[in-house]
């Protein structure tokens, strides 16, 4: 009775809700049209057709209560109209016709057979040869919240970031069944599960289309309505206001989604990882960038946790005034209880009325300039070459303990919000952080820099992508002409390895010369690998990891620019270069981790 109308049945994955009373197919974690839902018995098929069409329950209730009435009397050649005014013949159990609407009485008049072909109607699901998914894993190992980048659009076929991610998902089931055979036979492997993250609808109801709608010029009208939906959003990413609106929005639906995700997977034990696509790695890196550690797991994050005890802030403090030579004024700072927090919070003003002379108070002032840059060597970032900043001496120790800021150097001005969990990974597609970084005046990243909550971090990119850029020369300068990490599945010429598909392991080490020949062996450049080291932000592993091309896009780089930037969703290596990282987290490995070597 009424229980049994209420029953709602989790579907794909438990990412769609089917309510059974009201037939309707519901999103579960983002917003989406519902859809109808059937309970199939009669179907039909044209020639044309390539699969069996159900009726609606209500016409496939006459057709059943025709075709007993006809069993039971054993009168056929019963005739039914549609509401479309479509004609079903019952000629036998065997044989049974759907015509072509008649045409209407003003055309000339025509009987079902003048048509066309009909077509045929068939009772019930036996003989009909259908491919039934046998649906994904219930085991999930892993999540993974995915944002998109500029624009309402994420491909090149002008999909939304839904439909995208379903086809990375889609990508990563097969992957897993390719790869990952053994861990699966074993029951070590399930699934992972990829959820779209939506910032851009947020973005776009606060009433900015408005304006700008008054303000656009009327010509070229298609042109200049593309750019306000889409190129804009890296304008509104740099102003205050709307960055403001944008992490919130990221941050909160993330917060949303990771707690919505385990409410309905109760027995969900693994970890999140979190993946961006252009402007949207921007936002998650920076949005990582301004979290906080818990002081116990890192402690040298003295100024940025939440719970640093006062007395080893004092100590770091007195440290950095004997480092100075200005051992003399530690009780000054002592006296004022100045820890590392409070010491990078002053002014000048401040120092002045603690009493610091003028010649003391400018060192002070240049060091923490100098080490309030974000992840900034000593002596390479814009202000500290400035002040003639030193590129020597206690980089490496207060590297470490300048992990934390409310605003990185050249940052947007925002309140950046704390995510609920802290990711295993960042993986980002067709990233332009390097640039970003750059024009905020980042010249280098500290060697010893690594997010604070998140240990892993991938740069993924197509080596035609216009928009990505390189992390590593920036952590180290020597890496701007050496190599970037690829993960071709075999070290071959690149128009052959072009044509293979993904079964490319990003572990099999082989590295990409931007000034290689082709027919050089690539012997030389494996052997090096060992020896590159770029810093903690990778936990000392690669972060530059680039795509092999296809030999069809080896012949025109540029024809082939725009969709080497939206080519990631349905890229089986950068799929199974994710799948590898996060199960190689698990302990987890592929079932052939040198194929390319065989």
């Amino acid at each position: 009775g009424k229980d049994r109308d209420d029953v709602v049945v989790p579907t794909s994955g438990g990412r769609y809700d089917v309510h059974l009373r009201t037939r309707q197919r519901v999103a579960v974690y983002w917003e989406e049209e519902a859809s109808e839902v059937r309970r199939c018995t009669w179907f039909y098929k044209g020639d044309k057709d390539n699969k069996f069409i159900p009726y609606s329950e209500s016409f496939s209730e006459e057709l059943e209560e025709a075709y007993m009435i006809a069993v039971t009397l054993d009168e056929w050649k019963k005739k039914l109209e549609s509401p479309n005014r479509e004609v079903i013949i019952l000629h036998n159990p065997k044989l049974m016709v759907h015509y072509h609407p008649v045409a209407s009485s003003d055309d000339w008049v025509s009987t079902p057979t003048e048509q066309g072909r009909p077509r045929t109607v068939k009772r019930g699901v036996e003989n009909i040869t259908v491919e039934i998914p046998s649906g994904e894993p219930l085991q999930i190992d892993h999540l993974v919240f995915v944002v998109h980048g500029i624009g309402p659009a994420c491909d090149i076929r002008f999909r939304s970031i839904v439909q995208c991610v379903n086809d990375f998902r889609n990508v990563s089931l097969s992957m897993l069944q390719a790869h990952f055979k053994k861990a699966q036979e074993q029951q070590q492997v399930g699934r992972v599960e990829f959820l779209p993250v939506n910032w851009h609808s947020s973005l776009h109801s606060t009433g900015v289309d408005v304006d700008l709608e008054r303000i656009t010029l009327p010509s070229i009208n298609r042109l200049r309505h593309f750019i306000n939906d889409t190129i804009l959003d890296v304008f509104f990413y740099n102003s205050s206001t709307y960055c403001q609106t944008i992490v919130d929005t990221v941050a909160s639906e993330m917060n949303r989604l990771h707690q919505l995700f385990l409410q309905r997977n109760p027995q969900f034990k693994g970890g999140v990882s979190i993946a961006g696509h252009s402007l949207g790695s921007l936002i998650l890196f920076d949005l990582l960038t301004n979290q906080k550690a818990d002081p116990e797991e890192d402690k040298h994050c003295a100024q940025g946790s939440r719970t640093t005890s006062s007395t080893g802030g004092i100590e770091e403090v007195k440290e950095i005034l004997r480092k100075l030579e200005l051992s003399e004024y530690c009780d000054v700072f002592e006296k004022e209880k100045m820890d590392r927090q409070a010491l990078f919070l002053c002014t000048e003003t401040n120092l002045k009325e603690m009493g610091i002379p003028l010649g003391p108070r400018m060192k002070i002032l240049h060091y923490l300039s100098s080490k309030t840059e974000m992840k900034v060597s000593p002596g390479h970032s814009k202000r500290g070459a400035e002040a003639g900043g030193s590129q020597h001496g206690d980089s490496t120790e207060d590297g470490r303990n300048c992990q934390y800021r409310d605003i990185g150097l050249g940052q947007v001005s925002a309140n950046y919000p704390q995510l609920n969990y802290k990711p295993t990974i960042f993986f980002a597609f067709g990233s332009p952080i390097g640039m970003f970084l750059t024009v905020r005046g980042v010249k280098r990243i500290d060697p010893n820099y690594s997010l604070p909550t998140c240990k892993g971090f991938f740069n993924i990119f197509h080596p035609f992508d216009p928009v990505a850029y390189r992390i590593e020369p920036m952590i180290v300068p020597d890496l701007e002409r050496v190599a970037w990490q690829s993960f071709t599945r075999a070290p071959v010429p690149a128009l052959e390895a072009g044509s293979t598909e993904a079964e490319a392991e990003a572990e099999a080490g082989t590295e990409k010369q931007p000034d290689t020949k082709p027919e050089e062996p690539p012997t030389a450049v494996k052997e090096e690998t060992p020896l590159i080291n770029v810093g903690r932000l990778n936990g000392g592993n690669r972060i530059d990891y680039v795509l092999q091309e296809k030999p069809i896009e080896s012949f025109n780089e540029y024809l082939f620019a725009l969709q080497g930037h939206l080519c990631y969703w349905e890229s089986e290596d950068t799929v199974l270069l994710v799948l590898k990282e996060i199960y190689q987290t698990q302990g987890i490995t592929l079932d052939q981790p040198l194929p390319g070597s065989q």
